[in-house]
C-alpha cells in the first residue's frame, strides 16, 4: 500500500465492510513510544471513523517490537476478537540488530495469522532514522498506523466473502 513517495494515509474505502460488531486489538510497542503512540492513534481513530466501536477496541502494550509476535499471539487466540494490529518501529543503528528483529517479527506475525486464520497485521516501521519513523507516523508520509488498521479491515471484508463463497 505504501511507497516512499506515497502518503501512507490515502486508501480506497469503497466496499468495505461492516465493521461495527467487530473486535480489534492493538498492540503496541513501548520502545521507541514517541513514534508508536502516533501510530496507535492513527490506528484507533481509523478504525473508530470506519465503524467499530471504541469499547470493541483493546490495547495490549509489549516492551519492544520483538515482543510483538506473542502478544499478537495471545490477543488473536481469544475468540472474541476479530483482528490484531501490531504496531512498533526498529530504527537501523550501529549494529544489524534491525535486521533480525525485523526478520523474527514480520515471520512471527505471518505465522500467527496463518496459525489462529485471523487477519494480525504487521504495523512496524523499520526506518534508517527516527526523522524516517516520524516521517511514517503522521509526518509528511502519513500515518503506518492508519494504513494497519485499514488493512485490518479489508481483510476482515475478504474473509467475510471467502466465508460466504462471494469470491
Amino acid at each position: 500500500m505504501s511507497s516512499a513517495d506515497k502518503n501512507l494515509s490515502v486508501f480506497t474505502t469503497n466496499g468495505l465492510p461492516d465493521i461495527s460488531a467487530k473486535k480489534f486489538a492493538i498492540i503496541v510497542a513501548e520502545w521507541n513510544s514517541e513514534v508508536t503512540e502516533k501510530l496507535f492513534e492513527g490506528a484507533y481513530q481509523t478504525l473508530t471513523q470506519y465503524g467499530a466501536s471504541s469499547e470493541n477496541i483493546e490495547r495490549g502494550n509489549v516492551p519492544g517490537s520483538f515482543e510483538l509476535t506473542l502478544g499478537a499471539q495471545w490477543f488473536a487466540e481469544r475468540a472474541d476478537i476479530d483482528a490484531v494490529i501490531a504496531l512498533g518501529v526498529v530504527i537501523q543503528g550501529e549494529t544489524k540488530h534491525n535486521d533480525y528483529i525485523n526478520h523474527a517479527v514480520a515471520q512471527g506475525i505471518t505465522n500467527v495469522s496463518l496459525k489462529t486464520g485471523k487477519p494480525v497485521i504487521f504495523g512496524v516501521l523499520t526506518p534508517n532514522n527516527m526523522e524516517q519513523a516520524l516521517d511514517r507516523a503522521g509526518g509528511i508520509h502519513g500515518n503506518k498506523g492508519d494504513e494497519a488498521a485499514m488493512t485490518a479491515i479489508k481483510m476482515l471484508g475478504l474473509q467475510e466473502m471467502v466465508l460466504k463463497g462471494q469470491v
